[in-house]
């Protein structure tokens, strides 16, 4: 249990250096590059990520369990989760009113998918996990809003409300793949509605 509780801290810290250590991350930059940086960054990150997804896997096999959610739960997940993924999908097109109104949709996106797994997941492994995901997410909200304020961060403007379109379709597509088998296939979980 400890690896993992280690895991997460590596995972958020490294996804936290662009909006705490940005002098870091400059210096990195100078030193290696743009694309050099986005090199190191992004096995870093590929290898934090693997290590996360291992440990949870080790721990899930000795895990306690905190709380048992009623099995009606597991509905309200569901349903947070078509958000999730809307959010996510806006992310990926050119602003519309969904991006304008969430201002960052991948990161809500994250807060949603961490909080609505706490719902149905009660085992301890899962809390750490997703709980760390979330706080994560939401002291990344915290710095990116400050960044804006002091005029570090633009956004971009809204572009075409058919973005919106695009993202709900997107959205809806991916999460009947993830209720139709892909959680089962990624995750080794089938999604289940029933008690």
């Amino acid at each position: 249990m400890a690896m993992l509780v280690v895991a997460v801290l590596i995972f958020t810290l490294l996804h936290l250096i662009h909006a705490f250590a940005p002098a870091f991350r400059q210096q990195m930059i100078d030193r290696l590059g743009e694309k050099g940086w986005r090199g190191v960054f992004s096995i870093a990150a590929l290898a934090a990520f693997v290590f996360m997804v291992w440990s949870f896997g080790q721990a899930r096999q000795v895990t306690g369990v905190l709380y048992a959610p009623p099995f009606w739960m597991a509905h309200i997940t569901i349903l947070l989760m078509l958000i999730a993924m809307i959010c996510l999908s806006a992310s990926f097109f050119p602003p519309g009113h969904i991006a304008r109104v969430m201002k960052h949709p991948m990161v809500v996106s994250v807060k949603v998918w961490a909080f609505a797994h706490l719902l149905a997941n009660g085992e301890t492994a899962s809390v750490i996990l997703f709980a760390g995901i979330l706080i994560w997410a939401v002291i990344l909200r915290i710095a990116l809003a400050r960044r804006e304020r002091a005029g570090l961060l633009t956004r971009k403007p809204f572009v075409s409300a058919r973005y919106d379109l695009y993202a709900i379709v997107l959205g809806l597509v991916l999460w009947g793949l993830f209720i139709w088998k892909l959680h089962l296939w990624l995750i080794g979980l089938p999604i289940s509605f029933a008690a």
